[in-house]
């Protein structure tokens, strides 16, 4: 018995110390892939290859960051974004989750509304800003507005798809228990519902920051989307492509922060 145990705690030995050098491994070669495009981006615009005016080079970037790291302006445009990206995205998880519960709530409220909701997601958000600015005027409410409207409605018919998907039997056993439809919700819908939830939330982060983007391009004066349409007018390509660069590792660490919230609750 002893030497089943052994060989058993080996062999989870081994298997961790593999599944160790494959993340290392992996990691590794992200990070030489990106040095290695970094590089031949800037080989390619010190050697005239690509216009460096054009096209900008790593070592231009830095130093675009650098000085609006000095003067702090960097800061304050990346501050403005996510806070206007956190902010919608926690009413579209407040509103979806709440919308999601009514549709399953009420079966005729669902049937009424559910082509509404399957148009209003199929619509292309860019063209209800506009009509934002001129309802709501060029402000940060418009841009979370926008944000909002960008993610509500896919939410919403997601959330409401999962939840009618739920066990029957439990929901059975506890209408036999004396249960109501309360009951039902708190102890069976939405705790068997979180995997889905934080798979939703994973995607309605990213499409918050995409809509604070169209926000940002037409009703904005601060924030990374402004820097991005800024730039293009007036020729600033190390400065657009900072941005953008600033907007990618922005939204990777979001969506990890996410992804960390997952491994918690599943712990």
């Amino acid at each position: 018995m002893d030497s089943g145990n052994r060989m058993l705690t080996e062999a989870q030995r081994e298997f961790i110390e593999k599944e160790q050098f494959h993340k290392r491994k992996v990691a590794i070669c992200r990070m030489m892939v990106l040095v290695m495009l970094l590089a031949v981006w800037e080989l390619c615009a010190n050697l005239r290859m690509i216009d460096a005016f054009i096209f900008s080079s790593p070592s231009r970037v830095f130093l675009c960051f650098r000085d609006m790291v000095l003067d702090k302006s960097i800061f304050i445009h990346m501050g403005i974004t996510v806070f206007e990206t956190l902010v919608s995205f926690v009413l579209v998880i407040v509103l979806g989750l709440a919308a999601a519960v009514l549709l399953w709530s009420s079966r005729s409220v669902s049937e009424i509304l559910e082509p509404y909701l399957v148009m209003l997601n199929s619509l292309p958000k860019s063209a209800l800003a506009p009509l934002l600015i001129v309802w709501l005027g060029a402000n940060m409410r418009t841009i979370i507005v926008a944000a909002v409207s960008v993610a509500i409605f896919g939410s919403i018919i997601t959330l409401y798809q999962g939840f009618t998907q739920i066990d029957a039997d439990k929901v059975k056993l506890i209408y036999s228990l004396g249960g109501n439809r309360g009951h039902v919700l708190l102890k069976v819908l939405l705790p068997g519902s979180v995997p889905m939830i934080i798979s939703n939330m994973k995607v309605n982060i990213g499409l918050c920051l995409v809509g604070v983007i169209i926000g940002e391009f037409l009703a904005a004066r601060q924030g990374l989307g402004y820097l991005i349409i800024y730039s293009s007018q007036v020729f600033k390509m190390d400065l657009l492509v900072m941005s953008i660069l600033i907007l990618c590792i922005v939204s990777a660490i979001l969506y990890q922060g996410i992804a960390v919230l997952e491994k918690r609750i599943v712990k």
